[in-house]
């Protein structure tokens, strides 16, 4: 498999959700974090995991600019794997024209558990999400909606709720070619969490989403994984090999 991380930048995150990007001029209090989705290629799919902000710029989706500097066109993407519906998490997944949205990728599938977009229909004046995106979703004819707490996608997809940063938070494997990659999202967020066992506040569910972290750190070491941070500033991708942990950029 290919693995590359889509990295739209670093960010500082204020109390109400709103997204700066972080310079050396740039001073503002707030949560530091990077933003990039994952792209994984397998000899059967081209597979975006989230798919980050949705900037636009000159009329052009950020996501589509990073994806052709890594060689990739926006149409090859077959499936997009959603872990939850935050807007860093949810907004590049098109924007709005006439009230109407557009899509960024329309011809891919799209997995979204249900259970999450129930849940975050209920969050109301959460900065955390964009109800306008939400409204949509299941409107949409390329969604595949998920129900159960576990399953099977495709012979190379797996999926699981892990329930920790949200409600219905999911986790995903993609097993291909004696590889393993483990996508956690925001039960998982950066590399330093391993080492730190902390419960945090702002999770739905802070203990379970601990405890979830301590499983796929020893699963990591016994199977060999690749584990993606979709947030963390300097390490995108870590590989095991036999019970060590190497850096993969």
């Amino acid at each position: 498999m290919e693995i590359i991380a889509l990295q739209e930048g670093n960010y500082v995150a204020n109390s109400q959700k709103e997204f700066q990007l972080l310079t050396n001029e740039l001073t503002a209090p707030g949560l530091k974090m990077a933003i990039q989705p994952f792209v994984i290629i397998t000899d059967n799919d081209v597979i975006l995991l989230d798919f980050g902000l949705g900037f636009v710029n000159n009329g052009v989706p950020f996501i589509y600019e990073i994806l052709r500097k890594n060689n990739i066109e926006p149409q090859q993407i077959t499936k997009v794997l959603v872990s939850h519906l935050h807007k860093d998490h949810i907004e590049g997944i098109g924007y709005f024209e006439n009230g109407n949205l557009v899509q960024n990728f329309p011809n891919a599938t799209i997995y979204i558990q249900k259970r999450e977009i129930d849940f975050a229909l209920e969050q109301i004046n959460n900065p955390s999400y964009v109800p306008e995106i939400l409204n949509q979703l299941e409107k949409l004819p390329n969604v595949e909606l998920l129900h159960a707490d576990s399953g099977q996608i495709t012979d190379e997809i797996f999926y699981e709720v892990s329930a920790g940063h949200t409600q219905f938070h999911q986790v995903f494997w993609i097993k291909a070619d004696d590889e393993i990659v483990f996508y956690g999202a925001d039960d998982l967020p950066q590399k330093i969490y391993w080492s730190m066992h902390v419960a945090y506040k702002t999770d739905f569910d802070g203990k379970r989403a601990r405890e979830s972290r301590k499983k796929w750190e020893q699963q990591a070491k016994d199977e060999n994984w690749k584990v993606l941070f979709y947030h963390d500033m300097k390490t995108p991708v870590v590989a095991f090999f036999e019970e060590e942990m190497k850096y993969v950029s």
